[in-house]
């Protein structure tokens, strides 16, 4: 079966953000192609996206390296995050359908039952798809598109210390009141709530990435591929 240039994105991006490959860290397409079990057609055409992103930027001699963004671009990307992502769930309380409300809602119901367990590991992956699934309920693809990535970048940029469960059970009690704004369609009530929640979630320092680049060699998940 033919692995998309899709899946190989998400699986490069993935390992960026993580810190697999840290800032500055070469990715040659060769090495690439063995790590995930591809050809360096599909490699080839994830850089360039991922490129286009801003997580990668092509390097005279050296070629496609992971970017290593200054902190101004850091500092910027927390205050773009703060001006859309209100704006995001104002439009998602206005746009919202039945179908998106059902996903928050499990999702809230899921993040508090995981929380109150102290089950934190599984809440950095349901909180990507609440936030993923709130921005899609804005309406509007483009602004659906931005949020995505700035959340991503937000990960990528900035580690925050191992949350409390006392800590997650708050967070997700925020979440479930984000959610309760968006079904009364009440848009300045949640795009209030986010702004408070964005600005107790800020997180308060920037932690350097591994240096090493890890796992040498691992084959693409193409279940997780999406779209």
């Amino acid at each position: 079966m033919r692995i998309s240039a899709h899946t190989v994105c998400t699986a490069v991006r993935d390992d960026i953000v993580s810190g697999v490959f840290p800032p500055g860290a070469r990715l040659a397409e060769e090495q690439l192609a063995r790590r995930y079990g591809v050809s360096r057609v599909p490699v080839r055409e994830a850089l360039r996206t991922l490129e286009s992103e801003g997580f990668v930027t092509t390097r005279r001699h050296a070629g496609a390296c992971v970017a290593e963004p200054t902190e101004q671009e850091v500092a910027d990307l927390l205050e773009i995050r703060a001006l859309l992502e209100p704006l995001g769930a104002a439009r998602a309380a206005q746009r919202r359908t039945d179908a998106h409300l059902k996903v928050l809602r499990g999702l809230v119901r899921l993040g508090r039952q995981r929380a109150v367990g102290g089950q934190v590991s599984d809440l950095r992956a349901l909180g990507d798809w609440f936030h993923e699934t709130l921005a899609q309920a804005s309406g509007s693809s483009s602004l659906a598109t931005l949020l995505v990535q700035l959340r991503r970048k937000v990960v990528w940029m900035y580690a925050v210390d191992d949350v409390l469960p006392s800590q997650a059970q708050a967070v997700w009690q925020e979440h479930g009141a984000i959610v309760d704004a968006v079904a009364r369609r009440d848009a300045e009530r949640a795009r209030a709530l986010v702004v408070d929640h964005l600005e107790r979630m800020a997180p308060a320092r920037r932690r350097p990435r591994p240096t090493l680049v890890r796992n040498p060699k691992r084959a693409v998940n193409t279940s997780r591929a999406r779209g």
